[in-house]
């Protein structure tokens, strides 16, 4: 290991201190796991949506692809956090705390499928193709980030710049920024575009805190040369083609929880 710390932008310092205050450090007796309110948020979903489907009156062909959507993603979810959970998820909060998660993160994904199906939105079929090809890609691409690292890292310390990180430090970020956006992109309203952009850069302050913990570790450097903080630009600038049929072959070090 060495002394280097990749540095914390001042604006992720005060995101994720808030975060962590309202959240985690609420006041009151910790009852709850965290992850048992986020799971009784994606399962909720489904049933939300439905009741807004039958409020708006709205039982158009867009209206049953968005409950498929968001409503399913709840649980496959449930599947990723019962085959391999992040275990800071089990971290115990107060009732306050949960009433903040929801205040401050989950509770504003509905707000998408509100603005789609009070407002009777019609979407081509091209539109309807392209909001399930991104949301199914980014449901594969957190999940298989999320297991890589819980599998590798549950044994092993250390870098992780193979599989589904070698290009990108976090395919999870990425997977659900792209379903979070099919949702902001079905919706065509402004103030989903704002809980999409408010959303990514709160995941964007803790993709900044995980840099700063894992660039501790020998062949930092190398790596953040070789991968982007989210999105993987060696699949577009030939890079990721130049080692698939040359003889870039990268050694597979090991892995380090990092949320």
């Amino acid at each position: 290991m060495t002394d280097y710390r990749e540095p914390i932008p001042t604006w992720a310092k005060v995101l994720l201190w808030v975060n962590d205050k309202l959240i985690f450090g609420a006041p009151g007796k910790p009852v709850c796991q965290i992850r048992w309110a986020i799971n009784f948020h994606k399962i909720f979903t489904l049933f939300l949506i439905l009741g807004m489907m039958i409020a708006s009156g709205n039982f158009s062909t867009g209206a049953w692809v968005f409950l498929a959507l968001q409503g399913i993603y709840g649980y496959c979810w449930l599947i990723k956090d019962y085959g391999f959970r992040d275990m800071q998820f089990e971290n115990k909060i107060s009732v306050l705390g949960v009433f903040n998660t929801y205040v401050l993160l989950v509770a504003w994904y509905w707000l998408a499928p509100w603005l789609f199906l009070s407002r009777h939105i019609v979407l081509s079929g091209p539109e309807l193709f392209f909001a399930i090809a991104v949301h199914t890609l980014g449901v594969v691409i957190m999940i298989a980030g999320d297991g890589q690292r819980h599998w590798v890292m549950k044994y092993n310390k250390g870098l992780m710049n193979f599989g589904m990180y070698r290009y990108t430090r976090n395919p999870n970020y990425l997977g659900e920024i792209l379903l979070y956006f099919s949702y902001a992109f079905m919706a065509r309203h402004w103030a989903s575009w704002l809980v999409f952009a408010y959303m990514t850069i709160y995941f964007l302050a803790r993709m900044k805190a995980k840099d700063h913990s894992i660039s501790r570790y020998p062949g930092w450097e190398e790596y953040k040369k070789q991968s982007g903080i989210v999105i993987p630009w060696a699949l577009f600038n030939g890079q990721a083609w130049r080692d698939l049929f040359g003889k870039t072959v990268p050694a597979e070090v090991d892995s380090e929880r990092e949320m």
